[in-house]
C-alpha cells in the first residue's frame, strides 16, 4: 500500500482473519498431534490438500524446534486470509536458529529450517521482546 499503512498479512480482502492461536508447554511434544489436527480443521476449506499437508509439516517443524531447543514453550498462531497462510511459533529465548546442513549420519534431525526455506513462499525470525519469532507464509493457490 501506499499510505504507509500495513496491511495485516493474513487479512482477507475485507481485512477479516481466521487465527488459531496455542500456548505450548516445554517439553509438550504430544501437543504436536494436537496443533496438526487443529491445523487441519482450520484449513479444511482454504487452499489445496497439498498446501494444508506442506502447512502442517512445516508447523510440525517450527513447534518441534521451538519445543526441543527451548526451556519455556511456545505461543503457535496460524492466521488465515483468503489468499495467505502464515504461522507464526514464538519462544522465549533471544537465540536466533541458524540453517543446518545435516550430515547423512544425522537420520532426519536438522531438517526443519531446510523444509520450511524449501517449502514456504516467504519465511523468516526476528526478535521478539524476551524471545524470538520464526513464522512462514503460504499461498493459497500453491499446488
Amino acid at each position: 500500500m501506499t499510505d504507509g499503512r500495513r496491511r495485516d498479512p493474513g487479512a482477507d480482502g475485507d481485512g477479516r482473519r481466521v487465527q488459531l492461536r496455542r500456548r505450548l508447554g516445554s517439553s509438550d511434544l504430544p501437543a504436536i498431534t494436537e496443533v496438526r489436527r487443529a491445523l487441519r480443521e482450520l484449513l479444511r476449506h482454504w487452499g489445496s490438500p497439498a498446501v494444508a499437508e506442506v502447512a502442517e509439516l512445516l508447523t510440525s517443524e517450527l513447534v518441534t524446534n521451538a519445543l526441543v531447543h527451548t526451556p519455556d514453550g511456545a505461543v503457535l498462531t496460524a492466521t488465515v486470509g483468503t489468499n495467505k497462510l502464515r504461522v507464526e511459533v514464538r519462544d522465549f529465548m533471544s537465540t536466533l536458529p541458524r540453517m543446518h546442513a545435516p550430515g547423512s549420519d544425522e537420520g532426519t534431525h536438522g531438517r526443519g529450517l531446510v523444509l520450511v526455506q524449501a517449502l514456504s513462499d516467504a519465511w523468516g525470525v526476528h526478535a521478539h521482546g524476551m524471545g524470538k519469532v520464526v513464522w512462514f507464509e503460504l499461498d493459497g493457490g500453491r499446488v
